[in-house]
């Protein structure tokens, strides 16, 4: 480092080497101990602590803790009693020959610093400036500076140019709430902030630019959760042209590969990730973000009570899950998961338990067939003891998302997950189209911009829900960490693609008016996809929040405790901007 008049060394980097030295440090008052009337003070800062003593007790009078302080003074060894090997600097101290209180602190603090992750989230982040200096929450913010200083060495290895796209820029629907801000020199007309750069990114592709990345903030106007800051995340946003479904696979498996393998000592996924077609990963793991850590998977049962007479399955569609080796559990055991399928929505869940003699117990048994009896032993490979719970709805999709819901629950409750191993896997051919619960209509699945499997005559002669797309998601230990997809790159392509979702081609051209034009202008085959670098580093740091790996976050109810945002304006930047506040 350079020594200037505040310091001549790091703190934490102190050691024995410099016995004898007279050196100056400056740092924050961790804490002043009292050692058989000896008075110690350890001073820290960001690289570590080192331990302060006097010859005289009254220099450190008036100092409190977290004070900011400058002190000189000679580096001499710890005596045998106080050494601390659990330190870096454990072997040594500072003897004080001069000291400085450069900030003092007030007597009583929010929160103590040691354990602030211990103390309110309201309080932590309202005082957040606090919560930093304690060592795990700093030591998470500097882990993910490093995750991504590495990513942007990887990328540029891989070839990829770093680009900055505009964060004031046109609102467009694409999926979720933008969040608007109004214009001054352009009365009642709105930016909106980007939920993602899809837009801008696609254009450098336009513009004839090969590979492009950033790390890109996002703002989207949506509720928080413990997977999902309010408000604003960022994302390895990455491009290519002339670059297929598969080329793009390959560049995301060899970035997460390398980043995890790099920054965790857990077992991580071989490449090539497994893929799983969506429908597929629907059926077998009621989720198209499977833990593919969890050994469990759905059945399809629908064939086999095609003729029941039990009236919950009638006209149902049935998903089954075995577990073996269960059956003698206790009564309160899967009295806890008819509650859980409870707490979830279901009227409840029916089991059935295979014994020696080969004979079903539950009360599920009394409506089988003998050859429903013997057609379940087969497909579902039952042993003795083996469990075989029972999800059925007559929504095919609330069915599956019951099964996958009770899988996690016995994944869980049965301790089958290995927390030592991340598990990756390629969620693909999602389905284009899906019906819009409130309208009704056919709206897209996923990414409006994606190439549909087939391209334009599957616009024309499929119906919507039998097309797929060249859209795909990369999952770990059923988190979702990118999305991506091979883009529609062909006009007349989009025009027929927004048409089937209701857009008619004036739409197009309103809400998409810089894309639409581009691509008239030749546009090469371009295909993309964006890991969201919060999510990596919760999983990398084994966070169950997101919130812990932010610098500054919001709280879950969208507000900036610290900052007090959102907050109030003044009339008068109301009428700059032309806005009127209604009731």
């Amino acid at each position: 480092m350079k020594q200037n008049k505040y310091r001549d060394i790091y703190c934490g980097k102190i050691n024995e080497q410099h016995i004898g030295k007279t050196l100056k440090v400056s740092g924050w008052v961790e804490n002043i101990r009292d050692h058989g009337g000896v008075l110690f003070l350890d001073l820290r800062d960001m690289y570590g602590t080192l331990q302060i003593v006097s010859n005289e007790n009254s220099v450190f009078n008036n100092i409190t803790r977290e004070s900011v302080i400058s002190v000189s003074g000679l580096i001499r060894k710890r005596d045998d009693a106080t050494i601390n090997l659990k330190l870096a600097t454990g072997m040594v101290e500072l003897l004080v020959t001069d000291l400085t209180i450069l900030s003092k602190a007030k007597n009583e603090l929010p929160l103590e610093i040691i354990t602030s992750k211990n103390s309110g989230e309201d309080i932590r982040l309202k005082h957040r400036y606090l919560d930093l200096r304690n060592k795990d929450v700093k030591d998470t913010i500097l882990f993910r500076s490093e995750v991504i200083r590495y990513i942007r060495e990887k990328m540029h290895d891989m070839d990829f140019t770093e680009f900055q796209t505009p964060i004031l820029t046109a609102s467009s629907p694409e999926g979720a709430r933008d969040f608007i801000v109004p214009s001054r020199r352009h009365k009642g007309k709105f930016y909106a902030l980007p939920q993602a750069p899809q837009i801008f990114k696609q254009l450098i592709m336009v513009s004839g630019f090969d590979k492009y990345f950033q790390i890109a903030p996002c703002f989207r106007d949506e509720d928080g959760r413990s997977d999902r800051t309010p408000g604003e995340f960022y994302q390895l946003d990455l491009e290519m042209a002339f670059a297929t479904q598969d080329d793009v696979l390959e560049v995301g498996e060899e970035i997460f590969y390398d980043i995890f393998t790099k920054f965790s000592n857990k077992k991580v996924s071989d490449k090539p990730f497994k893929r799983i077609p969506y429908n597929e990963s629907m059926l077998k793991y009621g989720t198209d973000k499977p833990d593919l850590r969890n050994p469990l998977s759905i059945i399809d049962l629908t064939t086999e009570f095609k003729n029941t007479t039990f009236k919950p399955f009638i006209n149902s569609i049935i998903r089954g899950i075995v577990v073996h080796e269960i059956g003698e559990k206790s009564n309160s055991w899967f009295n806890e998961i008819v509650d859980f399928a409870n707490s979830i929505g279901m009227p409840g869940i029916g089991y059935i338990t295979l014994d020696a003699n080969n004979n079903f117990k539950g009360p599920i048994d009394k409506f089988l067939t003998e050859e429903e009896r013997n057609s379940l032993i087969k497909k579902c490979e039952l042993k003795t003891n083996s469990v075989l719970f029972f999800i059925a709805n007559r929504n095919e999709l609330v069915a599956s998302k019951y099964a996958g819901k009770i899988r996690d629950e016995l994944g869980t409750k049965l301790n089958l997950i290995d927390n030592n191993k991340f598990e990756f896997c390629i969620i693909n051919d999602f389905p284009m189209y899906e019906i819009d619960e409130e309208t009704d209509k056919y709206t897209f699945t996923h990414n409006p911009f994606s190439m549909p499997q087939g391209g334009l005559e599957s616009l024309k002669t499929k119906k919507p829900d039998e097309i797929f797309a060249y859209q795909y998601d990369f999952v770990c230990n059923g988190i979702e960490l990118a999305s991506g997809a091979v883009r529609n790159h062909d006009l007349e392509t989009m025009r027929k693609a927004f048409e089937i979702s209701g857009y008619n081609e004036e739409t197009l051209k309103e809400k998409f008016s810089a894309l639409y034009t581009a691509f008239q202008y030749g546009t090469p085959p371009h295909a993309g996809m964006a890991p969201g670098i919060d999510r990596m580093i919760m999983l990398l740091k084994d966070e169950p929040n997101i919130r812990e790996v932010v610098l500054f976050p919001m709280n879950g109810n969208a507000q900036d405790l610290m900052m007090n945002a959102p907050s109030n304006v003044t009339e008068q930047q109301l009428r700059d901007v032309h806005i009127k506040v209604r009731d």
